[in-house]
């Protein structure tokens, strides 16, 4: 699918879950329609998070591909303040980093 050049949020196209582990928050990006997979590929990576996180992830983020399903899975290390027991953020989970995502322009 052609999108011409035209900047769009994420969200538009995919949805997400998230989960957390200790300080390790896990981010699935799916797209709706898996004719938007191969864009989604091409225009969310690791690279591009580690910027739009840069503020929060300060560990590395490693991106697995799941073609089955069109989904894309991030691994943040250091994104949750120390995790859930030591965080004094508001969101100690990480649950609001997926809702975040999703309104990253691709």
């Amino acid at each position: 699918r052609i999108f011409g050049g035209v900047n769009m949020k994420l969200k538009e196209i995919a949805h997400s879950r998230t989960g957390d582990k200790g300080n390790i928050s896990v981010i699935s990006v799916i797209a709706y329609d898996e004719k938007d997979y191969e864009y989604i590929k091409k225009n969310v990576t690791s690279t591009k998070l580690k910027e739009y996180f840069k503020d929060i992830v300060h560990g590395t983020i490693t991106r697995y591909e799941i073609d089955s399903i069109a989904a894309l899975n991030f691994v943040m290390e250091d994104a949750l303040g120390g995790g859930v027991t030591r965080s004094l953020a508001i969101d100690m989970h990480g649950k609001t980093l997926g809702s975040a995502l999703l309104e990253m322009e691709i």
